[in-house]
């Protein structure tokens, strides 16, 4: 039988917050699927939905065939063996006793059919890059993106039928990224995965956007969504207009009905002033005429409300505009400027850097996890001091760390922004964050009840609008933990900035929209490389 997942009538709400789902129904059959939508949309719950971790509040959810889950965030213990996390510790304690001579029944029903689990492991292993990882090793050993290849490795040694990824690609290096994007291409049952990693999800056959309490399902690729979603909006924004115009139209006839109205109505009443005709045939003209108006001006009334009605349907099917459009002159460098210079620069971690900044230049910097890039980044900005050799930063600059969390969780935005730019007034803050997207009442609410998405924003405009303006921004894998909607907004928001930008990052579909003008690699050194 083929696997697949079976979602019927799906409802799921947290104790203290609004419905996630409201009867969602869908199913996923073989192929791969990629989940989207906004932060706290669903997504990662709905993961936990399908994987039994948690238990809808109606409806049900039906898996066909042996199911894994890879969850996005994995709390390990430094002290637990590696062996155990992949889940073959007690084989491997079985098949070691057996070759000692231990004959105990119990040691062969725990080792089955899986005499070779340890060749078998390794040939898992050395297909996820992690051909130097000692079974009897330590998670503590291990990098983060290391880790994370284990927790892969650990679930498809389950074989399983269905797999289920969120956010597999967080934090990994480009070497551990192209791996995770081969298990994928190459997965020959059921999977699913979050993800904003737009290289992954165009690897996908379908796309399932979680949206509203409820989860539509589109053939494809992101590109494929994301062209047939273009699409359907522009149809949309003519449907808009078409209604717009209509809807006016029948003001128009509604008004000038009222006018033909009263001209009659004035007309029988000076017959009737003028007794210019029997009353019994004036009163019967003047009963007609009102009954004929009444009739008129229902119908018109009914035009407008339906076109009105017509009017709604079609801008609710028009998606908000989610895109940032700010002005930022006061962040430009002219040309040639000296911006940053790093001479003979030793990193605590070992690299010794050169690196000369001139003008409003885009500098992408690569490099596999633990070379040193966000220690690059915290030297730079003086948050750590270097072992040797010179920085100089001669213009304004700001830091954006992997976190964003440069929000004060007590102040609302308007308090953040204003803590920033002591020199803003109230309203021109609350102005500034509405171009950011946050507005309103939401401006006012702490910056720790903030969504994920408005924190997002809020943390840039906080970061972009500080005093005195920054003409250097060093961004540290900033697409981290971000959906597809905000790194859109990201780049919309950099392509305005003028200034400088250093930018550390895996992601080079988000790089290569920034417009890089020098891509560089850390190793023991910083130097020039090929754009990817």
């Amino acid at each position: 039988m083929s696997s697949s997942i079976v979602v019927s009538d799906l409802s799921f709400s947290w104790p203290d917050g609004g419905p996630v789902f409201d009867h969602a129904t869908f199913t996923l059959g073989p192929g791969r699927t990629g989940l989207i939508g906004g932060n706290g949309a669903g997504k990662s719950t709905l993961l936990r939905l399908i994987s039994g971790a948690l238990t809808p509040s109606a409806g049900s959810v039906s898996v066909r065939g042996t199911l894994a889950y890879l969850p996005q965030d994995l709390a390990l213990d430094p002290d637990r063996p590696i062996d155990e996390l992949l889940g073959i510790s007690a084989i491997r304690a079985a098949i070691s006793a057996v070759e000692r001579g231990d004959t105990d029944e119990r040691l062969f029903a725990v080792i089955g059919d899986q005499w070779d689990v340890e060749k078998h492991t390794r040939a898992t292993l050395d297909q996820l890059g992690l051909d130097a990882v000692p079974l009897s090793g330590r998670a503590g050993e291990l990098s983060g993106g290391e880790l994370v290849l284990l927790g892969l490795a650990a679930q498809l040694l389950r074989r399983p039928d269905v797999l289920l990824l969120d956010e597999p690609t967080n934090n990994l290096d480009r070497r551990a990224r192209e791996i995770v994007y081969r298990t994928v291409a190459g997965w020959p049952g059921t999977l699913v995965l979050v993800s904003h990693d737009r290289e992954l999800l165009d690897l996908v056959d379908r796309v399932g956007e979680v949206r509203d309490t409820h989860v539509t399902v589109f053939g494809g690729n992101l590109s494929a969504f994301e062209a047939a979603l273009a699409a359907e909006q522009e149809a949309a924004e003519r449907r808009v207009r078409a209604a717009e115009a209509d809807f006016a139209r029948q003001k128009r006839e509604l008004a000038d009905a009222r006018v033909k109205l009263a001209r009659r109505q004035r007309y029988a009443r000076k017959q009737w002033e003028n007794k210019r005709e029997p009353k019994v045939r004036m009163r019967k003209r003047q009963e007609d005429a009102e009954i004929a108006a009444g009739k008129h001006r229902i119908m018109h009334q009914d035009r407008l409300e339906q076109a009105s009605e017509r009017l709604k349907s079609a801008e609710n099917a028009v998606r908000a505009d989610d895109v940032i459009r700010v002005d930022l002159p006061a962040t430009s460098v002219p040309p040639g400027k000296e911006v940053l210079r790093l001479a003979g620069v030793e990193l605590r971690n070992g690299p010794v850097v050169d690196l000369d900044v001139r003008g409003p230049e885009r500098i992408a910097v690569l490099g596999a996890n633990g070379a040193g890039k966000t220690t690059l980044l915290r030297t730079i900005t003086g948050a750590l001091a270097p072992l040797a050799g010179e920085t100089e930063v001669h213009v304004p600059a700001r830091l954006l760390p992997q976190r964003l969390d440069l929000l004060d969780d007590e102040l609302s935005a308007v308090g953040n922004v204003r803590a920033a730019a002591p020199s803003v007034p109230d309203n021109t803050a609350r102005a500034l964050l509405a171009r950011f997207l946050v507005r309103g009442r939401h401006a006012d609410r702490p910056a720790g009840s903030l969504s994920g998405g408005e924190r997002f924003r809020a943390t840039l405009a906080t970061l972009l609008l500080a005093e005195p303006a920054p003409r250097l921004l060093i961004l540290d894998e900033p697409t981290n933990n971000l959906d597809l909607a905000s790194v859109r907004q990201l780049t919309s928001a950099l392509t305005a900035f003028r200034g400088a930008l250093v930018v550390v990052s895996h992601d080079h579909e988000f790089l290569r929209g920034l417009g890089i003008t020098r891509w560089l690699r850390l190793t023991d050194t910083l130097h020039p490389v090929d754009p990817p």
